[in-house]
């Protein structure tokens, strides 16, 4: 189920570093070398799968970004919103 406008500001007010860009969560993690962005990637792969939803994934040198949205719904659920919540920790433990 997709969140309301109002829904959705709130609940992405409570995520680190994520924005909303064209209907769709958005967060770049910077990180100090290139292998631990690609460490992140792997962990983020193993979360998706878990979840069974994937995000878009982007790897600029020592920059990772991700974007979600659930192309099911053709927007933002709380599926999402889990999963960036995960997302975020598995940032903290490999920064």
């Amino acid at each position: 189920m997709l969140f309301t406008e109002e829904e959705l500001r709130e609940q992405i007010s409570k995520l680190e570093g994520w924005k909303l860009e064209e209907n769709t969560m958005v967060r770049k993690y910077m990180f100090s070398q290139y292998m631990k962005g690609i460490a992140f990637v792997d962990e983020v792969a193993t979360i998706s799968e878990a979840f069974d939803h994937h995000p878009h994934i982007t790897i600029n040198y020592k920059t990772v970004t991700l974007r979600l949205k659930s192309n099911e719904e053709d927007g933002i659920t709380a599926l999402d919103i889990r999963e960036a919540h995960e997302f975020n920790e598995a940032f903290e433990k490999n920064r």
